[in-house]
Protein backbone atom coordinates (compact mmCIF):
# COMPACT_ATOMS: atom_id res chain seq x y z
CA UNK A 1 0.00 0.00 0.00
CA UNK A 2 2.61 2.41 0.80
CA UNK A 3 4.53 1.52 -1.79
CA UNK A 4 1.65 1.59 -4.58
CA UNK A 5 -0.06 4.18 -3.06
CA UNK A 6 -3.80 4.41 -2.51
CA UNK A 7 -5.49 4.42 -5.93
CA UNK A 8 -3.85 1.56 -7.10
CA UNK A 9 -4.16 -0.34 -3.81
CA UNK A 10 -7.87 0.20 -3.90
CA UNK A 11 -7.75 -1.60 -7.19
CA UNK A 12 -6.41 -4.18 -6.39
CA UNK A 13 -9.53 -5.02 -3.43
CA UNK A 14 -12.01 -5.48 -6.51
CA UNK A 15 -10.50 -9.22 -7.17
CA UNK A 16 -10.12 -10.05 -3.77
CA UNK A 17 -13.95 -9.07 -2.89
CA UNK A 18 -15.15 -10.88 -5.75
CA UNK A 19 -13.28 -13.80 -4.70
CA UNK A 20 -14.27 -13.27 -1.31
CA UNK A 21 -18.17 -13.07 -2.47
CA UNK A 22 -17.73 -15.90 -4.71
CA UNK A 23 -15.68 -18.27 -2.06
CA UNK A 24 -17.61 -17.52 1.41
CA UNK A 25 -21.24 -18.54 1.06
CA UNK A 26 -22.42 -17.30 4.86
CA UNK A 27 -20.80 -14.20 4.33
CA UNK A 28 -22.35 -13.61 1.33
CA UNK A 29 -25.66 -14.38 2.72
CA UNK A 30 -25.34 -12.29 5.86
CA UNK A 31 -25.04 -9.68 3.57
CA UNK A 32 -27.97 -10.04 1.35
CA UNK A 33 -30.39 -10.20 4.47
CA UNK A 34 -28.45 -7.02 6.29
CA UNK A 35 -29.11 -5.30 2.59
CA UNK A 36 -32.29 -6.65 2.27
CA UNK A 37 -33.31 -5.21 5.27
CA UNK A 38 -31.94 -1.76 5.12
CA UNK A 39 -32.61 -1.00 1.79
CA UNK A 40 -36.20 -2.43 1.49
CA UNK A 41 -35.71 -4.45 -1.37
CA UNK A 42 -34.05 -7.81 -2.68
CA UNK A 43 -30.11 -7.50 -2.27
CA UNK A 44 -28.55 -7.59 -5.90
CA UNK A 45 -24.74 -9.45 -6.79
CA UNK A 46 -23.87 -5.74 -7.30
CA UNK A 47 -24.80 -4.51 -3.79
CA UNK A 48 -23.30 -7.47 -1.77
CA UNK A 49 -19.93 -6.89 -3.90
CA UNK A 50 -20.26 -3.04 -3.10
CA UNK A 51 -21.15 -4.17 0.66
CA UNK A 52 -17.70 -5.72 0.73
CA UNK A 53 -15.42 -3.43 -1.23
CA UNK A 54 -16.69 -0.50 1.48
CA UNK A 55 -15.51 -2.84 4.08
CA UNK A 56 -12.44 -3.85 2.60
CA UNK A 57 -11.36 -0.02 1.45
CA UNK A 58 -12.21 0.94 5.77
CA UNK A 59 -9.43 -1.79 6.50
CA UNK A 60 -7.36 -0.42 3.91
CA UNK A 61 -7.77 2.70 4.96
CA UNK A 62 -6.93 1.99 8.63
CA UNK A 63 -3.08 1.77 7.95
CA UNK A 64 -3.04 5.75 6.96
CA UNK A 65 -4.85 6.64 10.15
CA UNK A 66 -2.28 4.79 12.02
CA UNK A 67 0.15 6.13 10.13
CA UNK A 68 -1.20 9.79 11.14
CA UNK A 69 -1.87 10.72 7.02
CA UNK A 70 -4.96 12.64 7.49
CA UNK A 71 -3.85 14.92 4.83
CA UNK A 72 -5.34 11.84 2.62
CA UNK A 73 -8.67 12.46 3.22
CA UNK A 74 -12.05 14.98 3.35
CA UNK A 75 -12.82 14.47 6.91
CA UNK A 76 -16.44 16.36 8.51
CA UNK A 77 -16.96 16.35 11.68
CA UNK A 78 -20.65 16.15 13.07
CA UNK A 79 -20.96 17.00 17.20
CA UNK A 80 -17.71 17.87 17.66
CA UNK A 81 -18.48 19.90 20.97
CA UNK A 82 -19.87 16.45 22.56
CA UNK A 83 -16.44 16.08 22.39
CA UNK A 84 -15.30 19.49 23.50
CA UNK A 85 -17.40 19.90 26.27
CA UNK A 86 -16.88 16.74 28.06
CA UNK A 87 -12.95 17.43 27.48
CA UNK A 88 -13.03 20.73 29.28
CA UNK A 89 -15.22 19.57 32.53
CA UNK A 90 -11.20 17.72 32.96
CA UNK A 91 -11.14 14.31 35.18
CA UNK A 92 -13.74 12.83 36.17
CA UNK A 93 -13.91 14.12 39.55
CA UNK A 94 -15.00 17.55 37.87
CA UNK A 95 -17.33 15.60 35.35
CA UNK A 96 -15.22 14.73 32.54
CA UNK A 97 -13.97 11.34 31.54
CA UNK A 98 -16.14 9.04 28.93
CA UNK A 99 -17.33 5.74 27.47
CA UNK A 100 -17.06 6.25 24.01
CA UNK A 101 -19.52 3.29 21.99
CA UNK A 102 -18.50 2.40 18.89
CA UNK A 103 -19.96 -0.49 16.37
CA UNK A 104 -19.21 -3.00 13.72
CA UNK A 105 -20.15 0.47 11.01
CA UNK A 106 -17.57 2.49 9.20
CA UNK A 107 -14.60 3.22 10.66
CA UNK A 108 -13.42 3.15 14.35
CA UNK A 109 -9.80 4.07 13.81
CA UNK A 110 -10.59 7.79 12.21
CA UNK A 111 -11.10 8.83 15.50
CA UNK A 112 -7.48 9.56 15.64
CA UNK A 113 -8.15 12.43 13.18
CA UNK A 114 -10.29 13.87 15.63
CA UNK A 115 -7.10 13.87 17.72
CA UNK A 116 -5.46 16.05 15.91
CA UNK A 117 -8.31 18.53 16.55
CA UNK A 118 -8.28 17.66 20.54
CA UNK A 119 -4.52 17.22 21.23
CA UNK A 120 -5.84 16.29 25.26
CA UNK A 121 -8.32 13.60 23.87
CA UNK A 122 -6.41 9.96 25.75
CA UNK A 123 -8.56 6.81 24.51
CA UNK A 124 -7.85 3.73 25.29
CA UNK A 125 -9.62 0.99 23.54
CA UNK A 126 -11.64 -1.99 25.85
CA UNK A 127 -11.77 -5.28 24.09
CA UNK A 128 -11.32 -9.07 24.99
CA UNK A 129 -8.26 -9.94 25.78
CA UNK A 130 -7.14 -12.36 22.79
CA UNK A 131 -8.63 -9.38 20.10
CA UNK A 132 -6.85 -6.90 22.17
CA UNK A 133 -3.67 -9.28 21.88
CA UNK A 134 -3.94 -9.55 18.21
CA UNK A 135 -4.87 -6.20 17.07
CA UNK A 136 -2.38 -4.85 19.05
CA UNK A 137 0.19 -6.71 17.33
CA UNK A 138 -0.90 -5.41 14.16
CA UNK A 139 -1.33 -2.06 14.98
CA UNK A 140 1.89 -2.50 16.51
CA UNK A 141 3.57 -3.06 13.61
CA UNK A 142 2.04 -0.54 11.36
CA UNK A 143 3.24 2.64 13.54
CA UNK A 144 4.57 1.44 17.17
CA UNK A 145 4.20 5.52 18.01
CA UNK A 146 0.43 5.56 17.41
CA UNK A 147 -0.33 2.18 19.09
CA UNK A 148 -3.42 3.03 21.62
CA UNK A 149 -3.95 1.55 25.01
CA UNK A 150 -5.43 -1.32 24.63
CA UNK A 151 -7.26 -3.26 28.13
CA UNK A 152 -7.97 -6.09 28.03
CA UNK A 153 -11.42 -7.51 29.16
CA UNK A 154 -12.15 -10.19 31.19
CA UNK A 155 -9.11 -9.49 33.00
CA UNK A 156 -8.50 -8.72 36.94
CA UNK A 157 -7.17 -5.49 36.54
CA UNK A 158 -9.51 -4.21 33.47
CA UNK A 159 -11.80 -2.28 35.95
CA UNK A 160 -9.53 -0.60 37.97
CA UNK A 161 -7.56 0.23 33.99
CA UNK A 162 -11.27 1.92 32.88
CA UNK A 163 -11.55 3.63 35.98
CA UNK A 164 -8.74 5.16 36.31
CA UNK A 165 -8.40 6.10 32.58
CA UNK A 166 -12.00 7.93 33.18
CA UNK A 167 -10.85 9.36 36.63
CA UNK A 168 -8.02 11.10 34.61
CA UNK A 169 -10.49 12.23 32.22
CA UNK A 170 -9.74 10.01 29.57
CA UNK A 171 -12.13 8.19 26.72
CA UNK A 172 -12.39 4.50 27.04
CA UNK A 173 -13.56 3.09 23.65
CA UNK A 174 -15.61 -0.04 23.01
CA UNK A 175 -17.59 -1.78 20.11
CA UNK A 176 -21.00 -2.26 20.84
CA UNK A 177 -22.62 -4.26 19.15
CA UNK A 178 -21.03 -7.90 19.06
CA UNK A 179 -22.06 -10.24 21.72
CA UNK A 180 -19.44 -12.16 22.87
CA UNK A 181 -19.03 -15.13 24.58
CA UNK A 182 -18.59 -14.39 28.14
CA UNK A 183 -20.89 -11.28 27.80
CA UNK A 184 -24.62 -11.64 28.41
CA UNK A 185 -27.54 -10.34 25.53
CA UNK A 186 -30.89 -8.56 25.50
CA UNK A 187 -33.06 -8.78 22.71
CA UNK A 188 -34.01 -4.84 20.44
CA UNK A 189 -35.63 -4.10 17.43
CA UNK A 190 -32.72 -3.61 14.65
CA UNK A 191 -34.25 -2.96 11.09
CA UNK A 192 -37.30 -4.52 12.19
CA UNK A 193 -36.49 -7.44 13.85
CA UNK A 194 -35.67 -8.42 17.53
CA UNK A 195 -31.08 -8.61 17.25
CA UNK A 196 -29.28 -9.70 20.35
CA UNK A 197 -27.06 -6.85 21.93
CA UNK A 198 -24.62 -7.09 24.64
CA UNK A 199 -25.57 -5.49 28.00
CA UNK A 200 -22.06 -5.18 29.57
CA UNK A 201 -21.24 -1.73 27.94
CA UNK A 202 -24.30 -0.38 29.40
CA UNK A 203 -23.63 -2.17 33.01
CA UNK A 204 -20.29 -0.41 32.67
CA UNK A 205 -22.05 2.81 32.21
CA UNK A 206 -24.20 1.90 35.34
CA UNK A 207 -20.97 1.00 37.70
CA UNK A 208 -18.69 3.68 36.12
CA UNK A 209 -20.89 6.80 36.07
CA UNK A 210 -19.30 8.67 32.78
CA UNK A 211 -21.20 9.87 30.70
CA UNK A 212 -21.62 7.66 26.91
CA UNK A 213 -21.23 8.91 23.52
CA UNK A 214 -21.87 7.46 20.41
CA UNK A 215 -19.31 7.51 17.90
CA UNK A 216 -19.72 6.78 13.92
CA UNK A 217 -17.09 7.52 11.70
CA UNK A 218 -18.78 6.69 8.32
CA UNK A 219 -17.01 5.95 4.73
CA UNK A 220 -18.79 8.26 2.09
CA UNK A 221 -16.90 7.04 -1.06
CA UNK A 222 -13.58 7.86 -2.51
CA UNK A 223 -11.17 9.54 0.18
CA UNK A 224 -14.40 11.14 1.87
CA UNK A 225 -15.67 10.29 5.67
CA UNK A 226 -18.15 11.59 7.95
CA UNK A 227 -17.59 11.61 11.70
CA UNK A 228 -20.70 11.68 14.07
CA UNK A 229 -20.48 12.24 17.70
CA UNK A 230 -23.55 12.14 19.64
CA UNK A 231 -24.60 12.04 23.83
CA UNK A 232 -26.46 8.88 24.43
CA UNK A 233 -26.61 9.48 28.33
CA UNK A 234 -25.22 11.69 30.73
CA UNK A 235 -23.06 11.06 33.59
CA UNK A 236 -24.69 9.00 36.00
CA UNK A 237 -26.73 6.31 34.76
CA UNK A 238 -28.72 4.03 37.02
CA UNK A 239 -28.48 0.24 36.64
CA UNK A 240 -32.35 0.61 36.37
CA UNK A 241 -31.17 2.62 33.14
CA UNK A 242 -29.28 0.22 31.28
CA UNK A 243 -31.81 -1.35 29.15
CA UNK A 244 -33.09 2.26 27.52
CA UNK A 245 -29.20 3.02 27.13
CA UNK A 246 -28.97 -0.13 24.72
CA UNK A 247 -32.11 0.55 23.20
CA UNK A 248 -31.31 3.98 22.39
CA UNK A 249 -27.86 2.71 21.23
CA UNK A 250 -29.43 0.05 18.76
CA UNK A 251 -31.97 2.93 17.49
CA UNK A 252 -29.27 5.42 16.63
CA UNK A 253 -27.29 2.64 14.97
CA UNK A 254 -29.95 1.81 13.02
CA UNK A 255 -30.45 5.25 11.62
CA UNK A 256 -26.80 5.75 10.31
CA UNK A 257 -27.03 1.51 9.33
CA UNK A 258 -30.21 3.83 7.02
CA UNK A 259 -27.65 6.26 6.55
CA UNK A 260 -25.01 4.61 5.44
CA UNK A 261 -26.01 1.09 4.68
CA UNK A 262 -23.13 -0.47 3.06
CA UNK A 263 -20.63 0.56 6.10
CA UNK A 264 -22.51 -2.30 8.40
CA UNK A 265 -19.82 -4.98 8.97
CA UNK A 266 -21.03 -7.59 10.36
CA UNK A 267 -20.83 -10.30 8.13
CA UNK A 268 -23.22 -13.10 9.74
CA UNK A 269 -26.30 -13.51 10.78
CA UNK A 270 -26.96 -10.46 13.47
CA UNK A 271 -30.69 -11.83 13.84
CA UNK A 272 -30.32 -15.54 14.81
Amino acid sequence: MRLLGRRLSRALLWPVCVGFAIGSGSARAASRDYLRRVLGRPARASDVLRHFTTFATTVLDRVYFLNDEAARFDITIHGEAVVTDILARGPAGAGGGCLLLGAHHGSFEVLRLVGRNQPDLRVSLAMYEETGRHIGAALNAINPHLTPHLIGLGTPGAMIEMRDCLEQGGFVGMLADRTLPRDTARRFDFLGAPAAFPTGPARLAALLKPPVVLMVGIYRGGNRYEIFFELLAEAGTRPADTDDLIARYAARLEHYCRYAPYNWFNFFDFWA
